[in-house]
């Protein structure tokens, strides 16, 4: 079964897409979707309640979608469990043989939403990556234990100095890829790229860029262009590793953006850190 986890150690430019989920979604329909992009993608990632309401639980979904080949790539916050909830949570989906996850803080809930629950917030975001970088370090009887780490933040246009404390702690806990939200400003990509560059954080990390086949004022076909395009240019910034795909709707979409782009070349090797700083 090919995973993300192999695209990152053969140096590769791993290509993943998120199912997109809403409360009406069914498993069905779900794998439907995932059965559209598996094989075109390294993964299927699969967000943890996205925007405070209740979603098709991402194990269920990873247990689903690994006993189909698929590998899964679950995203998991500190917002909703505690502890021992959360801990018990990993040991899980390391049992199902999830060999990828996204670990966050988790945002607020909304305030006024209907059945809204209280967040917890027991873990840092930076606890949550140590409690499971500390799993990869125990003996395990199988040998083929080890998560691999991934957390999340959203690009911007740092200030030159900029430090990234909160990214170096994440790395330092265990983390070792970066995702970013969703991104359409390439100069605003560059320009964060470049802040991370700087503060040497693409030696700790490889960094996937979010993107979107966006619905075009004219056709869905344009839409799927300009998003083939932005792979393109995105995979040329020095330090991208690789890029996410939302679905929004169309895994269809998500398909043909991907061959469009032409992604992963043979030519393109975004991990030569080395000629970041020449």
């Amino acid at each position: 079964m090919k995973t993300f986890r192999k695209a990152l150690q053969r140096a590769g430019f791993p290509i993943t897409a998120e199912i997109s989920l809403c409360k009406q979604t069914t498993v069905d329909e779900a794998m439907k979707q995932a059965g559209v992009m598996a094989g075109s993608v390294d993964a299927i990632q699969v967000a943890e309640s996205p925007d405070g309401s209740a979603r098709v639980a991402p194990h269920a979904l990873a247990s689903l979608l690994i006993s189909q080949g698929i590998d899964v790539i679950p995203r998991m916050h500190c917002r909703d469990r505690n502890r021992i909830a959360l801990q018990s949570d990993l040991l899980g989906l390391r049992a199902l043989g999830v060999s990828s996850l996204i670990l966050n803080k988790g945002n607020q809930l909304p305030t006024g939403k209907e059945l809204s629950g209280k967040a917890v917030f027991e873990l840092s975001c930076r606890e949550l990556i140590a409690m499971a970088h500390a799993m990869n370090e125990e003996e395990w009887s199988d040998g083929d234990h080890e998560l691999v780490i991934g957390t999340e933040a959203t690009a911007f246009a740092p200030a030159t100095g900029w430090k990234a404390e909160s990214l170096q702690a994440r790395s330092a806990a265990g983390a070792r890829f970066l995702q970013t939200q969703p991104c359409f400003d390439l100069d605003l990509l560059r320009r964060y790229m470049q802040g991370l560059v700087e503060a040497r954080l693409t030696w700790s990390y490889s960094v996937i860029v979010t993107l979107a086949p966006l619905h075009s004022a004219d056709t869905e076909q344009e839409g799927i262009e300009i998003c083939a395009e932005l792979m393109r240019e995105a995979a040329l910034i020095p330090g991208v590793s690789g890029i996410n795909l939302l679905t929004l709707g169309n895994p269809g979409a998500v398909v043909a953006a991907i061959n469009a782009s032409g992604l992963p070349p043979d030519d393109i090797q975004p991990c030569q850190h080395q000629d970041n700083h020449q």
